[in-house]
C-alpha cells in the first residue's frame, strides 16, 4: 500500500506545467532569487496570515535574539532582570535606523508594545501577553518592561517572528496606535526593505542601507510567487532561482535525487519540530481512550519514514523532541503492534462485523482532515487509511483548503488532523502555554479529557515558576498525561531542507528558527 502511494506522488512530480515558470528570469546583476508558494504579504509586524513570518523577520528586529542556544542582543545591547523576576530593563543600542532613516528610540519601543496590548486577545494564545503590566520609558535609550509576575520565557518570545517585532513610528497610519486597522508601510530595522510586490508574481525586497548589522551583499532579493513546488525545482535547475529552503519549498523526492547530484547542496537542519497526528477525546470515537490506544498501535510510523519521509526525518515516539529542556522523561513508547490494537477494540467492545468494526449498532468511523495542498500529508493519511482498515477501523479521508484546515482545527470540528508543533524557540515553554487557548487543534483535542483542568493548572504554574526543578515536575505531569491519554500520534521530527547549487553561495546558514531565512549572511561564490 505505501508503494502505490509513493508511486502516486512520483507520478504527480512528473505532471507539472513549466509554464509556471515562464517569466521568472527577469533578474538584476546582483539580484538574488527564490521561490515561495505565496506573496509574502503587506508584512504588518503584529499580525498573521497573510503575512508571511519568514519575511516579517527579514524586515523587522525585536529587542533580543534567539542564536539556537540561548539569547543574544539585537535591538537591545544589553539587558537586566530584577530579582523578583518581573522587571526587565533593556538598553538600546546606539545609533539604530529604521529602514526610512528615522532613530530608534525607547518612544518607538513602547508605541510597539501598546498596539501590541490593544489586541492582546488576538495574541493570547502567548503567555507573555497575560502576565504584562506596563512598561516605561525614562529616557530615549531606556525601555523598561513591568510583569505582573515572572515569566522564565520573557526573553524568548519577545525573540519571536511575532508579534514582539518593531514597526517604525512614521509606519503607523496617521493617529492610529492599533495596527489592527493597518499600517502605512512596512517600515523596519531589519537587514530588508520591501520594495515591489505584484500578486501572484513575486516581491522584491532591497537591501537596507541602514541595517545596523552585516549588510546583505545583494541589491536586492525577489522572491517569485509560485505556488507549485514542481515549478520551484524547475526554476532552480534552469537557473532562474538560486535557492530554496523552507517548509514545502520542494518534494522530499527532489531533494533526495539533487542531494545525489554532485551540481548540488543539500543542506539539512537539526531536526526541529514534531509532526504528528492528533486525535480529538471530545467527539466521536475518539473520545474513547482504547480507541486512541488502538490507533496508536496499528499505524506503521516507520514505514511513513521510509517510503513517504524517505529518511528525511527522524521517527517521532513523544510529543516534544526528548533532546529538549524537560522533555526527556523516559516515556514508553507505543509499539507497532497490529494484534494488540485488535485486542484493545475486542476488548473495549467493538467487534468484527464485516470489514469494520461495530459497538451498539455504531460502525467505528472516523474523519481525518488533511491540507489540499500538502502531496505528503496526503500520502501518510492514505498509509494510516489502510493501517487502520487493518484493525477494522474505516477512516474518511478529508482534503481540506488551508483556510479550512485552520478553522476545522481551531473549532473542533474533527476526529483526526494533521499537527505539529513549533519548533525552538518555540519549544516546550511556548507552545505548551498555547494549549490553555482555543487558537489551534492542541485545546480542542485535550478538551475531553478529565485531566484538562489540572493540565492547564500545571502550564498556568509554570508561567509563573522560578525554581527549574518544579518546572521539571509539571512537565513530566503534563508530558506523560497526553502520552497515556493516546491523543496524540507522533510520528516525525522534522528538519529545514535547504537546496542551491554548489558553485553559486558560500556562508550558508539555518536560522535558529525554522522562519528565519539567513538571505543577508549569504554571499555569492566568486
Amino acid at each position: 500500500m505505501i508503494k502505490k502511494i509513493l508511486f502516486s506522488v512520483l507520478f504527480a512530480f512528473l505532471t507539472f506545467s513549466y509554464a509556471d515558470v515562464k517569466g521568472a528570469d527577469v533578474k538584476g546583476s546582483n539580484m538574488l532569487v527564490t521561490a515561495w508558494p505565496v506573496n509574502v504579504g503587506s508584512l504588518n509586524p503584529h499580525q498573521y496570515n497573510p503575512h508571511q513570518m519568514f519575511a516579517q523577520v527579514m524586515v523587522y528586529d525585536s529587542l533580543v535574539r534567539y542564536d539556537g542556544q540561548g539569547l543574544e542582543p539585537s535591538l537591545a545591547k544589553s539587558w537586566k532582570v530584577s530579582d523578583d523576576g518581573k522587571t526587565y530593563v533593556f538598553s538600546l543600542k546606539e545609533n539604530i535606523k529604521f529602514s526610512d532613516g528615522t532613530s530608534l528610540d525607547s518612544f518607538a519601543i513602547a508605541q510597539n508594545f501598546e498596539a501590541i496590548m490593544l489586541n492582546k486577545e488576538r495574541h493570547n494564545w502567548l503567555a507573555l501577553v497575560s502576565v504584562i503590566d506596563g512598561w516605561e520609558t525614562p529616557n530615549k535609550d531606556t525601555f523598561i518592561l513591568k510583569l505582573k509576575s515572572p515569566y522564565l520565557m520573557t526573553l524568548h518570545e519577545l525573540s519571536l517572528p511575532r508579534p514582539f517585532r518593531v514597526l517604525a513610528p512614521s509606519a503607523f497610519m496617521d493617529g492610529v496606535i492599533n495596527t489592527n486597522k493597518g499600517i502605512k508601510k512596512p517600515i523596519g530595522t531589519g537587514p530588508w526593505v520591501l520594495s515591489e510586490s505584484k500578486l501572484g508574481q513575486y516581491d522584491i525586497f532591497n537591501r537596507n542601507e541602514y541595517y545596523w548589522g552585516k549588510k546583505p551583499a545583494f541589491d536586492s532579493l525577489k522572491i517569485l510567487v509560485l505556488p507549485d513546488p514542481n515549478s520551484r525545482i524547475i526554476a532552480l535547475e534552469t537557473d532562474k532561482v538560486d535557492i530554496l529552503l523552507g517548509e514545502g519549498s520542494f518534494s522530499l523526492e527532489n531533494f533526495v535525487r539533487l542531494s545525489k547530484d554532485s551540481d548540488y547542496v543539500a543542506k539539512k537542519s537539526e531536526a526541529r519540530l514534531t509532526n504528528m497526528l492528533a486525535m480529538n477525546s471530545h467527539r466521536s470515537a475518539t473520545k474513547d481512550i482504547n480507541v486512541r490506544k488502538a490507533i496508536s498501535h496499528a499505524v506503521d510510523k516507520e514505514a511513513f519514514i521510509k517510503y513517504i519521509l524517505l529518511d528525511q526525518e527522524k521517527i517521532a515516539h513523544q510529543f516534544y523532541n526528548p533532546a529538549l529542556e524537560y522533555c526527556d522523561i523516559g516515556l514508553v513508547p507505543f509499539e507497532y503492534n497490529v494484534e494488540k490494537a485488535r485486542q484493545i477494540l475486542e476488548q473495549a467492545g467493538w467487534k468484527k462485523d464485516g470489514q469494520y468494526r461495530k459497538k451498539d449498532g455504531k460502525v467505528l468511523e472516523l474523519d481525518l482532515h488533511y491540507m489540499g495542498t500538502s502531496p505528503r500529508q496526503k500520502a501518510i493519511a492514505e498509509a494510516t487509511q489502510a493501517d487502520l482498515m487493518n484493525v477494522g477501523i474505516k477512516l474518511n479521508l478529508k482534503a481540506e483548503e488551508n483556510t479550512v484546515f485552520a478553522n476545522i482545527q481551531t473549532s473542533g470540528a474533527f476526529d483526526i488532523t494533521f499537527n505539529k508543533t513549533w519548533g525552538p524557540p518555540y519549544e516546550p515553554h511556548s507552545f505548551t502555554a498555547s494549549m490553555r487557548a482555543p487558537s489551534h487543534a492542541d485545546y480542542q483535542v485535550q478538551l475531553g479529557l478529565d485531566q484538562k483542568t489540572q493540565i492547564d493548572a500545571d502550564i498556568s504554574k509554570i508561567i509563573t515558576e522560578t525554581d527549574t526543578k518544579e518546572v521539571a515536575k509539571l512537565y513530566k505531569n503534563i508530558l506523560t498525561t497526553l502520552h497515556n491519554e493516546a491523543v496524540y500520534l507522533p510520528f516525525s521530527y522534522e528538519l529545514d531542507l535547504a537546496l542551491y547549487k554548489k558553485d553559486r553561495f558560500k556562508n550558508f546558514e539555518f536560522g535558529a528558527m525554522s522562519m528565519e531565512h539567513m538571505f543577508h549572511t549569504l554571499e555569492w561564490n566568486k
